[in-house]
């Protein structure tokens, strides 16, 4: 899946299954919100934290599916075409970067 298609599939899910896009606010809250549990599923899996007993661990990828789904959604209803703007990230990143890190001793 491209991701052109699939701003096009979460538009379509929303129209069909949906009644309309949660307003662009409420969507960064949501946004900030799957962030902070993708944040907390990390801190337990990859940091110093555990799981409380209590809590039912989650997987990655459906956290990072979660953060993704919002993103596509801002996009879709700010009218920006994120293939575009990852290709121009890129563009914009290489030619900053492209000799930066590797003369950058700390990640030798």
């Amino acid at each position: 899946m491209t991701i052109q298609q699939a701003q096009q599939q979460v538009d379509q899910y929303i129209k069909t299954h949906g009644v309309r896009y949660f307003s662009e606010l409420t969507n960064m809250a949501v946004l900030t919100e799957e962030v902070g549990e993708l944040a907390r599923l990390m801190a337990r899996q990859y940091g110093d934290q555990s799981f409380k007993p209590t809590e039912t661990k989650k997987e990655m990828a459906e956290e990072l599916a979660d953060v993704l789904w919002v993103l596509l959604c801002i996009a879709n209803q700010t009218g920006v075409d994120l293939t575009q703007a990852l290709q121009g990230s890129f563009e914009k990143k290489t030619s900053r970067d492209k000799d930066r890190h590797h003369r950058n001793e700390k990640l030798h």
